[in-house]
C-alpha cells in the first residue's frame, strides 16, 4: 500500500456482476407481501410482489409503445411508491433515466431535457403544466403522468406484458443520469453504470449494517442522487420498507414517525438544526427511531450531539457526492464520532493531497480525492470535464477540503469548488450568474455561498449596476434590488433564490477572466469586521 492512502477498516466485499433492477428486485420473491413503499399522506403503497410485477409490466408497455434500448427517460416527480416502478423499467428496457428536480421551472427542465438528449418524459401531475411548455424544442416525443388522468396517456395506460432485462454493458451502459455541478460551471449529465450503482449498494449495505426488518422515512428526493441510492436502492435492495413524503413538513415527519414506528431517518443538517429547535418533537412517540443519518453537506458535532440526546438515538454522518454513485465515506453501523462523516467505505481507497498532487498523513487537511468501483463513467457528452475530475489512475478528485484521522474517520473542513449547497441542494453560481446578466440593470455579476445556521449556505449576489448607480436614492436601489431578487424566482428554482445583494462597482477577474471570488469572501469579512 502506497504511503498514506487510507483503506476501509471494513473487509472488502464481493459486488455481484448484476444489472441494478435484478439485484434491487432480488428480495421480492423473499417477502412478497411485505409492503415496499408507501405514500405517507395517502397510506397506498406497493407490496415487494406488486412492485416487482408492475415494474415488468411498465417494461413490456414501454416496448410495446416504442421505447428505444438505450433511449432517456426523464422522470420529473416528487416522491411517490410509482418512482421506484417507472426508474426500474427503464432500466429494463435498457434505457437511461434522467430524474429531474420536481421544483424545477421551465427553462431548467428544458435545458436537462436538451442537454440529457431525454426522448421520453414522465412527470407528476403536478409537474406536467411545467413539462408541456419545456418540452417544446426538444428531442422529447411522448410525455406521460404519472397518475391516471382523463386526458393524455398514464402509467396505467402502459401496462403490458412482463419483459425482462435487456442485457446491457454493465460497466459501460449510463443507467442513470443524474445532473451535477460538479466541481464548478452549468450543471452536468453524470453517467453512472450498472456496475457503479450495484457495487455502491453492496458498499452501503456492509456499512450502514442495517437489522433484519428496518423501515425508513423518505424525506429526501428520489431525484437526489442521495435519495435514489442510499434510500430508494439500498433499503428496496434490502427488502426494507420506505415510507415516502413529497415534501418535508416537521409536524407531518413527526406524525409519521409515530404512526409507521419508523427505524430510520435520512436527513440534511437543515432537518437536523429543525429538530433541535422544534417544540414538536416532544408531542409525538420518536422511541423507534434508533438512527438518524445526515448527508449532502458536514454537520457540526454539537448539533449531531444534540439531536442525539434530544430524540434518544444515534445521529450520523456519511460522506459523498453524484459523481461517486454516492457515497465513499459512512459511519459504520452505530461507531458514530460527532462531526465525521464516517469511514471509507469497503472495496474503496481515499487520499488527502495537497496543492502538488502530494498525499498528506492522518490530521492533516487537504483536498480528499476518492478512487473505487463507485467512480463515474464520466459526464455526458462532456470529456474536458471528466478529465478535470478522474485522472487516468481513476482517482476523482472531490474538489473538497478534508482529514482523516489516526481512525481513518473523515471531517469534512471546506470546499475548494464553487458549488453552494442551500439545505442539501445544489446551487450552481454559473448558472445564477448567467441569468443575472441578462436582466437590463445588471452589467456584470458573481455569486458565492453565504454561510447560513438554517440553511448552510445562501447565495449572495455581488452586482454591478448597468448606469450610474450614484443617481439612485436608497429607496430606488432597494426597489431594483428586489426586482432583481424577483427576476431569480421567476426563472429558477425557489432554493436557487438569492438571498442576498451587494451592489459593487467592479466584478473582480483573472486575465483570464475567471471571477476571483475569494477576493469577494474577503471583501465581504472585511465589512463585517
Amino acid at each position: 500500500m502506497s504511503k498514506h492512502v487510507f483503506n476501509s477498516p471494513l473487509p472488502d466485499v464481493l459486488i455481484p456482476d448484476s444489472h441494478i433492477t435484478d439485484y434491487v428486485m432480488r428480495r421480492c420473491a423473499e417477502h412478497p407481501d411485505r409492503l415496499a413503499v408507501i405514500d405517507g399522506v395517502t397510506g397506498s403503497g406497493l407490496t415487494f410482489s406488486e412492485l416487482a410485477t408492475r415494474t415488468k409490466q411498465l417494461a413490456g408497455g414501454l416496448r410495446t409503445r416504442g421505447f428505444l434500448e438505450n433511449a432517456v427517460l426523464a422522470i420529473v416527480a416528487p416522491n411517490c411508491p410509482d418512482y421506484a416502478v417507472v426508474f426500474h423499467a427503464t432500466a429494463l428496457c435498457g434505457g437511461t433515466v434522467t430524474p429531474v428536480n420536481s421544483s424545477f421551472g421551465i427553462a431548467e427542465l428544458r435545458y436537462q431535457l436538451l442537454d440529457s438528449r431525454a426522448t421520453w418524459v414522465v412527470a407528476d401531475q403536478t409537474c406536467m403544466a411545467v413539462a408541456r411548455q419545456a418540452i417544446r424544442g426538444t428531442c422529447v416525443t411522448t410525455l406521460i403522468c404519472l397518475q391516471n388522468q382523463h386526458h393524455g396517456l398514464s402509467i396505467s395506460d402502459l401496462m403490458g406484458d412482463e419483459a425482462s432485462q435487456i442485457v446491457k454493458n454493465r460497466r459501460t451502459h449510463p443507467v442513470v443520469l443524474p445532473y451535477s455541478s460538479g466541481t464548478t460551471g452549468l450543471p452536468k449529465g453524470v453517467m453512472l453504470s450498472h456496475y457503479n450503482l450495484v457495487a455502491n449498494l453492496v458498499q452501503l449495505a456492509a456499512t450502514l449494517q442495517f437489522d433484519e426488518k428496518e423501515i425508513a422515512l423518505a424525506v429526501l428526493p428520489f431525484f437526489h442522487i442521495f435519495g435514489m441510492q442510499v434510500l430508494m436502492g439500498s433499503f428496496l435492495a434490502e427488502g426494507h420498507t420506505i415510507v415516502c413524503m413529497r415534501r418535508f413538513e416537521m409536524t407531518k415527519a413527526l406524525s409519521l414517525i409515530e404512526k409507521y414506528r419508523i427505524t430510520q431517518f435520512f436527513v440534511v443538517p437543515p432537518i437536523v438544526l429543525g429538530l433541535s429547535k422544534s417544540q414538536a418533537v416532544d408531542e409525538f412517540d420518536l422511541h423507534s427511531l434508533k438512527k438518524v443519518f445526515c448527508g449532502a453537506a458536514p454537520l457540526s458535532g454539537k448539533l449531531a450531539q444534540d439531536v442525539s440526546d434530544k430524540l434518544g438515538c444515534a445521529v450520523v454522518q456519511g460522506y459523498g457526492m453524484t459523481e461517486l454513485s454516492p457515497a465513499s465515506h459512512i459511519t459504520p453501523g452505530y461507531n458514530n464520532k460527532p462531526g465525521a462523516s464516517g469511514v471509507t467505505v469497503p472495496n474503496t481507497q481515499s487520499r488527502i493531497i495537497d496543492d502538488y498532487g502530494n498525499n498528506l498523513p492522518p490530521n492533516t487537511s487537504g483536498q480528499l480525492v476518492i478512487k473505487g468501483p463507485q467512480v463515474m463513467i464520466g459526464y455526458f457528452n462532456n470529456n474536458k470535464a471528466t478529465h478535470d475530475t478522474v485522472d487516468r489512475d481513476g482517482w476523482l478528485y472531490t474538489g473538497d477540503l478534508a482529514m482523516i484521522d489516526n481512525d481513518g474517520y473523515l471531517t469534512i473542513n471546506d470546499r475548494v469548488k464553487e458549488l453552494i449547497k442551500y439545505k442539501g441542494f445544489q446551487v450552481a453560481p454559473a448558472e445564477l450568474e448567467a441569468l443575472l446578466i441578462t436582466h437590463p440593470d445588471v452589467a456584470d455579476a458573481a455569486v458565492i455561498g453565504l454561510a447560513d445556521d438554517e440553511a448552510g449556505e445562501v447565495p449572495k449576489a455581488f452586482l454591478v449596476f448597468a448606469g450610474d448607480i450614484r443617481a439612485l436614492n436608497k429607496d430606488a436601489l432597494d426597489t431594483k434590488t428586489r426586482s432583481i431578487q424577483q427576476f431569480v424566482t421567476v426563472n429558477l428554482a425557489r432554493y436557487k433564490a438569492i438571498r442576498r445583494v451587494q451592489w459593487i462597482d467592479v466584478i473582480p477577474r483573472s486575465a483570464s477572466g475567471k471571477i476571483l471570488r475569494n477576493q469577494l469572501r474577503e471583501e465581504m469579512t472585511e465589512q463585517v469586521a
